[in-house]
């Protein structure tokens, strides 16, 4: 007799996949982590198979769920979105999504694949720009919801994340030895100043290492180990580093991963997209300003 699949427990195992572990896999599902040890339970139990490795400090996945867990993001998704097209097509329309540059990965993507999932017939413009210039449009009512790497949080947002700055450069590179040291960002970078006057501070000699207005610029020139450039710790490139100093060069200050929803007509549309950035930022508990 053919047995039916649980979906809950299916997400369950991908986001526990995913997080590799059982406590970020619950804040991101707004579940317990006993609700989600009982779904995973009952799946291999269901197989009679064990799905994940626990022996280990971070969970991993057996051979078993290796081989389900394609099957299991399949089934997901065409749940996800067989339901959105039979329940929320009273939502349509467009809402325009602000993030900056360097905290599109690693969450975004998902964010964006999830939401047109669950509301195929809202469209999603997203709009890379600067957190300055974010600010200004969503105060103008041009954007619908932000995120914006800030060292402060202003009244009506909410703080997802805390990153440290941190020095990048090539993976290897010995740029961040040489004195002066070639410090590459482009102009409106919000990270510029509070790296120069780092620098300034702490009397190390600097010069501009790359004139331009382009991040991917910036990125290959830090990369072939011309210069050196800071970034938030979870959003260096993959083909850079950070750099392990060992004080040679400042510390820099933290910065926050706020997030604004504009008040309007797309109010209640954004607030729905708004609820993914939370789940995928395992926000579980948002800091609101008072």
């Amino acid at each position: 007799m053919p047995r039916n699949l649980d979906i809950t427990a299916l997400r369950s195992f991908v986001a526990v996949a995913d997080a590799k572990g059982v406590t970020k896999a619950a804040s991101q599902l707004n579940l317990t982590q006993s609700a989600v040890s009982m779904q995973l339970k009952r799946l291999e139990e269901s197989f009679g198979q064990d799905l994940l490795d626990r022996s280990g400090r971070q969970i991993a996945l057996t051979v078993a769920g290796d081989q389900l867990l394609g099957y299991a993001r399949k089934m997901v998704s065409m749940n996800d979105e067989t339901w959105g097209r039979m329940t929320n097509q009273a939502f349509e329309g467009e809402i325009n999504f602000g993030v900056p540059h360097d905290v599109i990965y690693p969450h975004v993507p998902r964010i964006l694949q999830r939401f047109n999932a669950e509301y195929p017939r809202i469209r999603v413009q997203l709009h890379s720009l600067y957190t300055s210039r974010l600010r200004v449009q969503i105060g103008r009512g041009e954007m619908d919801l932000i995120l914006a790497t800030e060292e402060a949080l202003d009244p009506g947002g909410e703080t997802l994340a805390t990153s440290p700055l941190v020095w990048s450069g090539a993976q290897g590179g010995q740029a961040w030895r040489h004195r002066p040291v070639r410090f590459a960002s482009v102009s409106h970078c919000l990270f510029r100043r509070p790296a120069i006057e780092a620098l300034e501070r702490e009397g190390i000699p600097w010069e501009n290492g790359i004139d331009s207005i382009s991040d991917i610029a910036v990125e290959a020139s830090v990369s072939a180990d011309l210069a050196i450039s800071v970034q938030l710790e979870a959003s260096v490139p993959r083909s850079c580093e950070i750099i392990r100093h060992g004080g040679a060069l400042p510390v820099l200050p933290e910065y926050q991963v706020n997030m604004y929803v504009c008040e309007g007509p797309r109010a209640v549309m954004a607030e729905r997209l708004a609820a993914f950035v939370r789940q995928a930022y395992g926000a579980s508990e948002v800091l609101a300003a008072e």
